[in-house]
């Protein structure tokens, strides 16, 4: 099996991100971004995907936390796509469902290459400590955007915001480590197109 790791950097006026990921690691993690909440959200898609992620980003944090989270999904999304290659042999699809005390994520993925997000989550808190709820829909439209798959997310209930979006990041992770399994009984693209 090919090696299936990619490298990000991404400089901008608003952030400067280095992003190393690992589709076929043991889950292991270091992310700091310089906001704890989302910091605690990406190692749950490490450790639950079974991917090796480091992150390194610096943002214009004394704005809001927007551009930070915003510009991680972007190369957290070209980082996917680069390890997957040409996505030989992949299952391509992966869906999970993770309960957090009172609440339910139901989360389904298709690595098609054409972006789609989905987002069917009510919250009851604007924030969680000070991260704003919002950002959550931001920084998974990115990723899908920039990883282009279909992103289809849906919590038919839960009362805690903090754990409403923990069962959205560990379904996240799940999910996505069904979909970038390699299959050993399919020997090419799992599309009828012949291209993913």
């Amino acid at each position: 099996m090919a090696n299936r790791t990619s490298k990000i950097a991404r400089v901008t006026k608003e952030t400067k991100i280095d992003l190393n990921l690992n589709l076929d690691g043991k889950g292991k993690y270091e992310i700091e971004t310089g906001i704890g909440f989302f910091d605690h959200m990406l190692t749950h898609v490490a450790r639950h995907g079974l991917f090796d992620l480091v992150v390194q980003a610096k943002g214009d944090l004394n704005v809001d936390a927007h551009h930070t989270v915003e510009d991680v999904a972007i190369c957290l999304g070209q980082a996917l796509e680069k390890a997957l290659g040409d996505k030989r042999g992949i299952v391509r699809f992966g869906s999970a469902t993770v309960p957090m005390e009172d609440s339910l994520a139901q989360v389904a993925v298709d690595l098609c290459g054409r972006p789609s997000c989905v987002y069917n989550v009510v919250y009851h808190t604007d924030k969680i400590g000070d991260f704003d709820v919002e950002l959550v829909q931001e920084f998974l439209r990115g990723l899908s955007n920039h990883a282009h798959f279909n992103l289809h997310v849906n919590v038919p209930y839960g009362g805690n915001s903090h754990h409403i979006a923990e069962a959205i990041f560990k379904a996240l992770g799940r999910a996505l480590m069904q979909a970038v399994a390699i299959d050993e009984r399919c020997q090419d693209v799992p599309s009828t197109k012949g291209i993913l």
